[in-house]
């Protein structure tokens, strides 16, 4: 069974604990909600959606995240700082889970956690992420809201095999990696993120896990499923063929190490939950033998059988 020579640090983020040694903890699962075609949202520039649905998408993920084990934060997304605001305030009414904020505009993810720090949320929440082209005006402004925990996404452009992501953390003599980078806006707890790009390259993904932790130590993880969404023939392949390569391509992330998956849409969660608690459940019981025993009741291990 898979354990590291090197310690493995464990965050809590929100009440949830995220790390360590395959077998200890329960790998967190991360739903993703108002992503762009998302049909709750009806108007994506005013940030009006469906709250009724919205509600029952989440407390479906809070349900399966008690019945298996398997800890669970929301992944939200938004186009404009003010929508993203609102998106934040309701799924932080309706949850107590700790809250990633998304968005492919970096003023718009800023504005997102200056609200969480106004409103007393920040210490649940997650800056999704920073990348290859961060800028010292991000940093500062991490810095200045006192962002302790996000996401690095070890896309690096310049290499796009696995050790690439190792040298964008790590940084050369032309470039600063990413964790001293992440060490200047003050954050203290980190997710390495190892950026699927397609099916075949999760993979590469998986490598990257195993390569992060085992050099860094640090919780790593990723999310396949969107490659699996975006797979044009898998339908040819059969009427489930979907749910069921996006629950494997979370389990291939699972067997190199990983701590978390963003599993795509939140609608997926009955699809992932169980073959993630069960991938969970398998893991802890053998490496009992190397040493490595479940650090919580909870652990699915426990919840499942």
């Amino acid at each position: 069974m898979l354990k590291f020579e090197r310690d493995q640090k464990i965050f809590e983020i929100g009440g949830i604990h995220i790390g360590g040694q395959p077998g200890g903890l329960a790998t967190v699962l991360i739903g993703t909600i108002f992503y762009e075609g998302h049909k709750i949202v009806e108007d994506a520039e005013r940030g009006i959606f469906d709250k009724g649905k919205t509600e029952e998408l989440i407390k479906r993920q809070e349900e399966l995240s008690g019945k298996t084990g398997n800890p669970h934060m929301i992944d939200i997304v938004g186009s404009t700082p003010a929508v993203i605001q609102k998106y934040i305030e309701f799924v932080a009414n309706v949850t107590d889970a700790p809250i990633f904020i998304d968005s492919t505009f970096t003023d718009v993810k800023l504005a997102g956690v200056k609200y969480a720090a106004e409103t007393g949320l920040l210490d649940r929440t997650v800056y999704n992420s920073l990348t290859y082209h961060v800028n010292t005006e991000e940093i500062e402004a991490l810095k200045d809201v006192g962002v302790k925990s996000t996401v690095i996404l070890g896309y690096n452009p310049k290499n796009v095999r696995p050790i690439g992501r190792i040298e964008l953390l790590r940084g050369s003599s032309s470039r600063e990696g990413l964790l001293k980078t992440a060490e200047e806006a003050g954050i203290k707890n980190i997710l390495v993120d190892t950026a699927v790009l397609d099916v075949p390259s999760i993979g590469w993904a998986a490598e990257a896990v195993y390569l992060v932790k085992n050099e860094f130590g640090l919780p790593s993880g990723g999310g396949p499923s969107n490659a699996v969404l975006e797979w044009k023939r898998i339908n040819e392949l059969g009427n489930n063929a979907k749910n069921v390569c996006m629950a494997n391509a979370a389990v291939a992330m699972q067997q190199a190490g990983a701590n978390f998956i963003l599993y795509g849409p939140i609608g997926k969660a009955d699809a992932i939950f169980p073959a993630v608690a069960m991938t969970d459940a398998i893991t802890a019981y053998t490496a009992r033998l190397g040493g490595t025993k479940p650090k919580m009741k909870e652990h699915p291990l426990y919840k499942i059988f």
